[in-house]
């Protein structure tokens, strides 16, 4: 079989280029969405979260669910706006808007005004992944899929790489406000390389920046070759809601997407609580300490071990497309060999179940079983968004990904408010310890109930002809 470097020198690359502009979207799209979990307690001791202690992590849990609200909604129109208007156009309107709305939450230092503008992000936002799916597919065939969105996917890990290396620093040295400015004046500069560089296959082969064998690899697989042009139906939500497969996506997204989220927004408070009990233990026992936290043994730097897991994320992702492709090299059919591996990282973050426990003994044991999940999560991820693309045709492609992100979100929802309530109560109880147990469960199961569902919705991911539904 011939190997990628060998088919690239043959055929041309122009579609990796394509790929890289949709990873630094995505890198931006996560370093500004990651930046309110990383100020969570920066922002609670100035204020803006209010003044109860048991009240602020329902207060940040509301801000939260003010993003995951917009983002559902967003997303549900997102894909409609991005199949009708355009690949280019659609992912330049989401990207303004959200770089606005991330620079906006520098003006608002209230509960209310921060989730006026962490909506406005949420809405904004939920174009990416849309935007992001229907690139891929117009830009790589089937084959190649899943490797491509693993590696612009690994963005999102990269964009939460960067932010606890950089965001707990600009609000030491200028103040959190600066913190959100700088983060979301960045996205700003992608629209000049997405503005130069970005064109539809079609357009790139007439200006000969595209060779026609890149163009017909593109355009390899049979059943998108057999759809005649010109004669897609009219797409709307309720046709696409008719279709057992638009379910299955919409159930996998919504019992998974949620897990993510909920690390995203509370895995650097649960390491900082972690630390926070272990010096309270410590002190306790050593009634006259008075030397620094961090030489605690057991202390970690959260900020750092945040990075670790995301880093482990980023291979996560780029093995999750590597994997589904390896099999497919091997002679394993696409729908085989995608379920194969979803079912494979499904039952990876089974191992955060131990998180809690582990969390007592090193908190870095419980920072490895987090990593797996995470990563696991972005494998998963990086194949469950090209089920819709194996699924459906291109014209459709962005539409059922806004329908399956709406699911995440409302998902993500329900799991922050229960999240919110679970710490609330623990809190209050000073055992917050349990709340996080109970929630890593959640989170160690969702994935295999997810791919069960999907596989009895999809039982081979099969391609839906529009015209027949």
């Amino acid at each position: 079989m011939t190997s990628l470097h060998q088919l690239n020198a043959q055929i041309g690359r122009y579609r990796w280029t394509i790929c890289a502009l949709v990873f630094f979207a995505t890198t931006i799209n996560y370093l500004d969405r990651n930046v309110l979990g990383l100020l969570k307690q920066t922002l609670s001791d100035s204020g803006v979260f209010g003044a109860d202690k048991g009240g602020r992590e329902l207060n940040y849990s509301t801000v939260v669910i003010c993003f995951q609200v917009a983002y559902a909604v967003g997303m549900l129109a997102a894909g409609r706006v991005i199949d009708r208007v355009g690949t280019k156009a659609g992912y330049a309107y989401s990207l303004i808007g959200w770089s606005g709305a991330a620079i906006g939450h520098a003006f608002g230092h209230t509960t209310a005004t921060f989730g006026f503008w962490r909506a406005a992000l949420g809405f904004s936002e939920a174009g990416n992944f849309p935007a992001a799916n229907k690139t891929i597919a117009e830009w790589f065939p089937k084959k190649e899929r899943a490797y491509a969105t693993g590696l612009y996917n690994s963005g999102a890990n990269v964009g939460a790489i960067v932010a606890p290396l950089v965001v707990p620093g600009i609000a030491a040295t200028w103040g959190w406000e600066w913190a959100f400015v700088l983060t979301g004046a960045i996205g700003l500069l992608w629209l000049f390389f997405w503005y130069r560089i970005y064109a539809s296959p079609a357009a790139k082969l007439a200006t000969g920046q595209l060779s026609q064998a890149e163009y017909d690899f593109i355009h390899s697989d049979r059943d998108e070759q057999s759809a005649p042009a010109g004669a897609a139906p009219r797409l709307t939500a309720l046709r696409l809601i008719r279709i057992r497969e638009t379910w299955a996506f919409i159930i996998g997204k919504f019992l998974t997407d949620p897990i993510w989220w909920f690390y995203l927004f509370w895995l650097p408070a649960f390491l900082g609580g972690e630390n926070a009990r272990k010096v309270a233990a410590y002190t306790a026992a050593h009634p006259g300490y008075t030397g620094s936290a961090a030489d605690i043994p057991g202390v970690i730097s959260w900020p750092f071990a945040v990075a670790v897991v995301y880093t482990v994320s980023t291979f996560g992702s780029i093995f999750g497309g590597w994997l589904p492709k390896r099999f497919i090299n091997g002679g394993m059919d696409v729908s085989r060999a995608r379920k194969l591996a979803m079912f494979i990282f499904a039952v990876l973050p089974l191992s955060v179940l131990l998180a809690s426990r582990l969390g007592q003994i090193n908190t870095w044991l419980a920072v490895a079983t987090i990593a797996i999940a995470c990563s696991a999560h972005q494998a998963w991820s990086a194949n469950i968004f090209t089920t819709a693309s194996d699924m459906f045709p291109k014209q459709a492609v962005a539409s059922v990904t806004g329908l399956g992100g709406m699911a995440g979100a409302i998902g993500g929802i329900l799991v922050a408010r229960i999240a919110g309530l679970l710490l609330e109560h623990f809190a209050a109880l000073d055992k917050i310890e349990v709340g996080y147990g109970i929630l890593f469960v959640i989170c160690g199961s969702a994935y295999v109930v997810a791919w069960f569902i999907m596989h009895l919705l999809a039982p081979r991911f099969a391609p839906v002809r529009l015209a027949d539904a």
